[in-house]
């Protein structure tokens, strides 16, 4: 995360690093070094009280708030969108956050009641991701769903009870568009305004036995369901050419 977090210019304010750490991660360290940040050697001890972790590896990393606003994010045209709605758990949604980034999304929205995406369990969970899409912070999902309609995007909300099935969409062309996926949190749900709001609520099938899959595996599926149909688009588009 920390090597991650050097690729945005400005973002790391200072590093702090045990003696260990500087042989360790001597590549780091450079990277440190070149982009001119501040570099401080802390002791075993000192680097335990700054980290959250049981085990730390050795570098520690103070880095400014990289979120943008929900205007900035859609000025770049985003083609895949997640977002989380009151999503309180960490864990899940920093996995949220890096299955978006590894299926090719720009933009990560936490709206509402989500919890803060700069949590640190969170942050771990993101697995650096957390450097790589656009970070939304928003008080309203409902402003969010109109917003992403507005911009253009299909907005589809992932619900159970759905009335549209994953598969069925997955077959058709309806996920080639550019897309923005709402999730609710996991024990509650999604609140059934914002689903009113989508353009169509999507439940996935359950082919076998179980009655429901958890929040990160749902958006996972959802997520790369969009992702294979816009690379499909995408690839029609280049052989028309």
């Amino acid at each position: 995360m920390v090597r991650e977090a050097l690729t945005v210019p400005g973002c790391v304010v200072q590093l702090f690093a045990t003696a260990d750490a500087y042989h360790r991660h001597a590549d780091l360290i450079a990277l440190a070094s070149e982009a001119g940040t501040p570099l401080s050697t802390v002791t075993d001890d000192g680097l335990a009280a700054l980290a959250e972790t049981v085990t730390p590896q050795g570098v520690v990393a103070v880095c400014r708030h990289i979120d943008v606003s929900l205007d900035a994010a859609m000025r770049r045209v985003p083609r895949l969108v997640a977002v989380l709605a009151d999503v309180r758990d960490p864990g899940n949604a920093g996995t949220v956050l890096r299955t978006a980034d590894a299926a090719g999304a720009e933009s990560v929205v936490f709206a509402g009641e989500a919890v803060d995406p700069y949590n640190g369990k969170a942050v771990r969970a993101s697995a650096g991701s957390l450097f790589h899409v656009d970070v939304v912070r928003a008080e309203e999902p409902l402003d969010v769903v109109a917003a992403l309609r507005g911009g253009g995007l299909k907005v589809y909300a992932a619900d159970g009870h759905g009335d549209h099935d994953l598969d069925l969409l997955a077959d058709s062309d309806a996920l080639g568009a550019r897309t923005a996926w709402v999730f609710g949190s996991e024990a509650h749900g999604l609140p059934a305004a914002i689903g009113d709001a989508a353009d169509a609520r999507v439940r996935i099938p359950m082919h076998g036995r179980a009655e429901s899959l958890n929040l990160a595996a749902a958006a996972a599926v959802c997520l790369y369901a969009s992702a294979r149909a816009l690379r499909r688009v995408s690839q029609r588009g280049q052989d028309d050419r």
